[in-house]
């Protein structure tokens, strides 16, 4: 089946695919989720295998990347990590852009008292620091792989409300919506079929900013021993342990440490060249 493309969407394409950066990004980034998706056929070894005889080995045959301080294979751990690390920033993200578009969608329509104290709620949570917000889910409600995809997405749909809330706010008073309600479409219908349609483009460029984001805050709780617990591995969690021991054995660090600046910069690159692409001032050239 052959998908068409709305001839706005070529052009968008058209201009994402002329950036030489976000088609290198973009091919690492596929190079990556697909290795993650692929780890059980791209390594023998299963990624809690201990070998304590072997211990921990540089780079070699048979071990690419080398071996931890239990002897586990450090390419194995790197991309189970990998499924780990992705899955949480595209959940969370999921989740984030769940609360966050329906908040703001409803605080930027109906306006007035309830938008100023909506948005008086987000400020507050603003002054709240997020990380030890996050901490105390997981230390209140256990550590829970699950649990980690809700408690980074309850955090991080702030900004998201807030962008929402303004392209409503520019899009409730267009001569289109005010049509819809003269002929008595209910307000339900106006969010679902016309508003939140013509907003997403930022919608879509802010998601794939905040994925990155969603994955350092991960790694960072892993960083700190309340992400991801052991034999199960992400990137953080081997960037810890790399830290550790990085005078004896630097490996541990550089691989999951190249690996994670490598998503966030495909992240980041994606998502720069794809706002780019989405502004309507920017034209494309001869």
């Amino acid at each position: 089946m052959k998908i068409r493309l709305s001839e706005p969407a070529k052009n968008v394409a058209r201009r994402f695919f002329r950036n030489r950066i976000a088609r290198v990004a973009l091919a690492i980034l596929l190079i990556l989720c697909i290795s993650a998706i692929a780890a059980p056929i791209l390594s023998p070894h299963a990624y809690d295998h201990q070998n304590l005889d072997l211990g921990p080995v540089p780079p070699q045959r048979g071990h690419w990347l080398g071996t931890d301080d239990l002897g586990r294979d450090l390419f194995t751990r790197v991309l189970y990590g990998g499924r780990v690390s992705l899955a949480v920033g595209l959940a969370a993200t999921m989740v984030a852009l769940g609360i966050g578009v329906t908040y703001g969608t409803i605080s930027g329509y109906v306006g007035g008292r309830t938008d100023q104290m909506m948005m008086r709620i987000v400020d507050a949570l603003y002054a709240l620091p997020f990380t030890v917000f996050v901490i105390i889910l997981m230390v209140v409600f256990g550590r829970n792989i699950l649990l980690l995809f809700v408690a980074i997405g309850a955090v991080e749909w702030l900004t998201m409300a807030r962008i929402v809330r303004g392209q409503v706010l520019s899009l409730k008073d267009q001569t289109y919506i005010r049509a819809a309600r003269s002929l008595g479409f209910s307000h339900m219908r106006i969010m679902l079929r016309h508003i939140i349609p013509n907003m997403l483009g930022p919608v879509i460029v802010y998601t794939t900013l905040t994925i990155p984001r969603v994955i350092l805050l991960e790694s960072f709780l892993s960083f700190l021993g309340l992400g991801v617990q052991p034999p199960m591995s992400s990137w953080g969690l081997l960037i810890r342990d790399g830290a550790r021991a990085m005078e004896s054995y630097p490996w541990f660090l550089i691989v999951p440490g190249v690996t994670l600046c490598l998503a966030l910069f495909a992240l980041n690159c994606v998502g720069d060249a794809l706002r780019d692409a989405m502004d309507p001032r920017h034209q494309l050239k001869a």
